[in-house]
This record gives structure tokens, C-alpha cells and sequence, in this order.
């Protein structure tokens, strides 16, 4: 809910902890983190994109190169 509210804002703090709390939310309930990629991804910033998409694919938010993704 928060997120949803949050999504538009480019202050480089929300952003960053938007992308945080997105990305620790993926043990919990990784369905709603995918949904809200889906339906906000023209909203959201490319930087919290990335991060959460790597933490999703990769399992971290910046993978080393090399990384192969999860299974």
C-alpha cells in the first residue's frame, strides 16, 4: 500500500527505500513484488527496477558478472 502511494515520487530517498523494501518483501510474498513490478513498471525509477528485478532473477540486487540465476 505503501509502494502504491510512493511510486511516483523521484526523491532519491524514497526511491531507494522503495526499492528496499520491495526487494525484502520477495521471501514473504514474491507474487505481490512481481504484480507490483507488472502494474507499476512506466511509474517506477529504472534504479528500482534493476535492483528489485536482480533480487527476483539473481537473488541479490547487484549480481557479480558471472552470476548464473536462480533456479
Amino acid at each position: 500500500m505503501i509502494c502504491r502511494e510512493l511510486v511516483r515520487d523521484r526523491d532519491d530517498m524514497v526511491v531507494k527505500a522503495m526499492s528496499w523494501a520491495l526487494r525484502e518483501l520477495i521471501p514473504w510474498d514474491r507474487p505481490a513484488v512481481e504484480k507490483f513490478l507488472e502494474t507499476h513498471n512506466d511509474q517506477l525509477t529504472p534504479l528500482a527496477k534493476r535492483e528489485v528485478r536482480n533480487k527476483l532473477v539473481y537473488g541479490v540486487k547487484t549480481p557479480k558478472k558471472g552470476v548464473r540465476k536462480l533456479d
